[in-house]
């Protein structure tokens, strides 16, 4: 299975820098900045390339990362389990990993993705940075249960 994990490009600033936190109605609001619609038109681009038509996309209902989703065309689903503070487990348990017989595209924050990532890689870290508008494209080796990562790529990189 190959699981896509797409962090939203960049977005304004929380409103109240102060009081404001991660997941509030302020922060789920928060759109995208000029420059992170043309990091998502870019990395959508690139993956509209890579990506089967069959591939199951999931994302955040947080504004910016469903305006990020919406740059790829494709029909997507908005899921609570993946708004920003989401628990790793329950966003693999979302796409099926390991099992799922389809990719699964996910768009999502840190530091959940970063958490994703260092659990399927057996890293000695709690989270992996992953970059605004960046992809993590991991895969289950079904033949002996490792992960292997296929790519990363940045909108800066394409």
């Amino acid at each position: 299975m190959d699981l896509i994990l797409w962090r939203h490009a960049q977005a304004q600033d929380h409103p109240d820098t102060l009081l404001g936190r991660q997941g509030d109605a302020q922060d789920l609001a928060r759109r995208l900045t000029p420059r992170g619609e043309k990091q998502a038109a870019r990395m959508a681009a690139w993956l509209d390339l890579k990506l089967p038509q069959a591939a199951r996309i999931y994302a955040s209902p947080a504004q910016r990362t469903e305006q990020t989703v919406r740059a790829l065309g494709r029909k997507y689903k908005l899921c609570e389990e993946l708004a920003p503070e989401g628990d790793p487990l329950a966003l693999l348990e979302l796409v099926q990993w390991p099992h799922g017989k389809l990719p699964a595209v996910v768009v999502g924050h840190q530091p959940t993705l970063g958490r994703v990532i260092a659990r399927l890689l057996s890293l000695s870290e709690e989270d992996c940075a992953v970059k605004k508008g960046a992809i993590w494209w991991l895969r289950d080796r079904n033949d002996d249960g490792q992960t292997v990562l296929v790519t990363v790529q940045t909108p800066e990189m394409l």
